[in-house]
């Protein structure tokens, strides 16, 4: 609800936020920042408003807003870290199938359009119900720290 009401909305908005939490994420305590792994030019966090359990987000470091403005370095280790968190996240949930993609501008559905993110989201069958719909909720097994702590742990061991 905090994302859909707005409440904790950055100061200055999605498109040009004062503090980018993507901008920020990394350099928080582990515990705090929902850092999963972290490479030369890109890292993994967990998404603070997941559609699934283990939706991870692969990020630059550099505050870019469009894919094209990555440089070659930097698509190729968002790439080898989007089929890197697959394998995790295979390896810890045993996912049926993954929804890959990028919401490129505000208008495209991008929550935080500012900062490229790439999001690497677990499906299951039957991972749809009646919460959203009735609820406009999404029920969660566990929490996000909890999921953070399993797949930084997995991402060594099954990467």
């Amino acid at each position: 609800m905090a994302y859909i009401s707005g409440a904790d909305r950055p100061e200055g908005g999605y498109e040009k936020p004062a503090g980018c939490p993507f901008c920020l994420a990394p350099g928080r305590p582990e515990a705090d920042s929902l850092v999963v792994a972290r490479g030369e030019q890109v890292f993994v966090v967990l998404n603070l408003y997941p559609y699934n359990p283990g939706h991870l987000l692969v990020c630059p470091y550099r505050h870019v807003a469009d894919y094209t403005d990555l440089d070659e370095a930097e698509t190729a280790e968002l790439a080898a870290f989007t089929r890197r968190a697959m394998r995790v996240v295979r390896y810890t949930s045993s996912p049926h199938g993954f929804n890959i993609g990028m919401n490129q501008g505000a208008v495209a559905g991008a929550g935080i359009a500012a900062h490229l993110h790439q999001h690497v989201v677990p499906r299951w069958g039957g991972d749809a119900n009646f919460m959203p719909v009735i609820g406009r909720t999404k029920v969660l097994p566990q929490v996000l720290t909890d999921t953070r702590a399993m797949l930084a742990k997995a991402w060594s061991e099954a990467g």
